[in-house]
């Protein structure tokens, strides 16, 4: 079913509550004060069914003392239905109030003359050419006039087709994968506990879904919805929302508090946005200027910094940032309001931009350019924008949502379109920049490999090093994909040949080394004894135990290495084979040192390799040559 939220305005006095009951059936004065006193003190709220669809109302205060009330009301309408009484036409409240439409994005209105009954019909009708036209001034381009009577019941049935109109497709909030309702009404129900209520500015609600209180930052599950005092399963954008929230006490929560999608807000202080001050402001707005900030149903003082010019005339618009005296917690592109704190007046509104910011450089053009971009470039150019100013350092996907608004499923249907990638789960960068990394990291390595070709490769802290810190994901990325191993925290090639790089000098230091041990056999000389102090030697013995020259094995009595040559093993295990495979009962330490003509101190380090080789098992203190039973396959 197709809705509309309307918001019904207008100069105080001027019929609203009694159109809409009129209309409704339903008298949206239900504080005692408002039926003492006649008039509208906090927002009220009705529905009217219209074929194919139904209409919210939310009649709004129209005392000049109640223009809060009536802005937190406002920020979430489709449309308004503005009131004006014929006998008295245009009126202060009624410029504010159109003014306030214009500033949030409102873009569609009737017009209802009020009273008719009261004048003739001439005067009716200037009444109603005077507000379309207040109306078209302020950008609501699509308003008709329609002259009506609450008394007599005169043009209620055109004012309701008009109304039937309203409902589209394109309603407030499309769907993005993420909720925001801002409370502009808090209550406890015995039996049930707390109930916040608001309009649901974004997405779609549900019995069962968490929800994040902000700017406290507490997690609770909806118990239960209610839409026009109807018991509901999920509650569509745009939808006046009762929310029955579990586990959250009355004291917990507080007009002004929102209800979001955990994780898509952050509280801030700082919020940039797009601003434009009314013609009617009176005066130019200064940069520093201190204001009282309407956002969603929060309201707080914010001082004005104005990022391209030191003052802003009436009818003019601008980038700013607007600092907030308390954090602020609401999504990109919700609108907000100004007003000064005296006289009380509203003087401009927007929308918000980048909801988490930060202190930003006055006339910087980076930072200009980009505002522009998220002010009116779709989101793919936004998610663009942001990586290329983020560079190889990537952006948090958190922080990508929150800047559009949307879940980190439809960001992910975003990134190709922007150029961008995921990197892991919680970050993403440009796609080019990360072919960049990848090939610096690929460049490192190969730079490595050609100085050091003895060394396995390229120790994954020195990337570190390097100008960003993406370089270790991005050799996870290439390791992941192949293109690189990780040989103990080592990088290199897959199809690294360290002996195609050896240098005349490398390759003469590992012919050295390896002599002694090839000729020592299996008492092969120590280590310390063939190296010294030359650390060609020293890299020679490491690129010979890598590429399985050398066999390292264990001396643990005397705590150091033993190294035997490949072809000192293979002689021993041929041997072993012929001598020992037949043995009952398998053989003893002693029995292979007497074969061997070694020492233990040099036969157990060989043996526990061959264990480790699975070429010999133990069986308590005696071994066999590993196979079938005792016998070698």
């Amino acid at each position: 079913m197709r809705s509309a939220l309307v918001g019904v305005i207008g100069h105080v006095d001027h019929g609203k509550t009694s159109l809409v009951k009129a209309l409704t059936g339903i008298d949206t004065d239900r504080l005692e004060e408002e039926k003492r006193r006649g008039i509208s003190i906090a927002l009220g709220f009705a529905h009217l069914a219209v074929p194919g669809g139904e209409i919210g109302l939310i009649d709004m205060p129209g005392h000049e003392r109640f223009v809060r009330t009536m802005i937190s009301g406002a920020t979430g309408i489709d449309a308004v239905l503005l009131v004006v009484a014929a006998n008295e036409g245009i009126k202060p409240q009624t410029v504010e109030h159109v003014e306030i439409a214009g500033l949030i994005g409102v873009k569609r209105g009737i017009v209802a003359v009020a009273k008719c009954d009261l004048v003739d019909t001439a005067r009716a009708e200037a009444a109603g050419r005077a507000a379309c036209e207040l109306a078209r001034a302020a950008g609501i381009a699509e308003v008709t006039a329609v002259g009506t009577s609450a008394v007599t019941g005169a043009g209620l049935d055109r004012l309701r087709e008009a109304l039937g109109t309203l409902p589209r497709e394109s309603a407030t909030g499309a769907d993005a994968g993420v909720f925001f309702l801002p409370a502009d009404r808090v209550f406890a129900v015995a039996g049930f506990g707390t109930v916040a209520t608001g309009t649901l500015r974004r997405g779609a609600l549900r019995v069962g879904d968490a929800v994040e209180i902000l700017p406290g930052g507490r997690s609770v599950r909806v118990r239960g919805l209610q839409v026009h005092g109807r018991a509901v399963e999920a509650a569509g954008a745009g939808r006046r929302t009762a929310v029955n929230l579990r586990g959250v006490e009355r004291s917990d929560l507080a007009r002004g508090d929102a209800l979001a999608t955990p994780g898509l807000l952050v509280p801030s202080a700082w919020l940039d946005a797009e601003l434009r001050l009314l013609p009617s402001a009176g005066r130019d707005l200064r940069s520093g200027t201190v204001v009282r900030l309407l956002v969603g149903t929060t309201e707080t003082s914010a001082r004005v910094r104005l990022l391209d010019r030191d003052r802003l005339e009436p009818g003019d618009s601008a980038a700013v940032q607007l600092q907030a005296g308390e954090a602020v917690a609401v999504p990109a592109g919700e609108p907000f309001i100004i007003r000064t704190p005296s006289p009380p007046a509203t003087v401009g509104g927007g929308r918000i931009l980048d909801p988490a910011s930060r202190r930003r450089r006055r006339h910087d053009a980076a930072t200009l350019d980009f505002l522009r971009v998220l002010a009116s470039g779709p989101p793919a150019a936004v998610v663009a924008a942001r990586l290329r100013a983020a560079g190889a350092d990537g952006c948090a996907v958190a922080e990508l949502c929150r800047l559009l608004a949307v879940s980190r499923e439809m960001l992910g249907a975003i990134l190709p379109a922007a150029g961008a990638e995921l990197l892991g789960e919680d970050a993403a960068i440009l796609t080019e920049v990360r072919r960049d990394l990848e090939c610096r990291v690929l460049a490192l390595v190969e730079e490595h490999h050609r100085r050091h070709p003895t060394e396995p490769g390229l120790p994954r802290e020195r990337l570190e090093g390097t100008s960003t810190t993406m370089a270790a994901t991005m050799a996870a990325g290439l390791v992941r994909r192949g293109v690189l191993v990780n040989d103990g925290g080592r990088l290199r090639h897959r199809d690294f040949d360290p002996a195609a790089l050896l240098s005349e000098r490398d390759r003469s230091a590992i012919e050295d080394v390896e002599a002694p041990f090839r000729e020592g056999g299996l008492t092969p000389p120590d280590i310390a004894a063939v190296v010294g102090s030359d650390k060609a030697r020293f890299q020679a013995v490491r690129y010979l135990i890598r590429t399985g020259t050398l066999v390292r094995t264990t001396d643990r009595v005397q705590k150091r290495d033993i190294l035997f040559h490949r072809d000192a093993v293979a002689k021993a295990k041929r041997i072993m084979g012929i001598h020992l495979a037949d043995r009952a009962g398998g053989f003893l330490v002693a029995d292979l040192g007497r074969l061997l003509g070694i020492s233990r101190k040099f036969s157990i380090p060989l043996l526990e390799h061959l264990d480790a080789d699975g070429f010999t098992r133990r069986q308590d203190d005696r071994r066999v040559i590993a196979g079938t039973g005792e016998r070698r396959s």
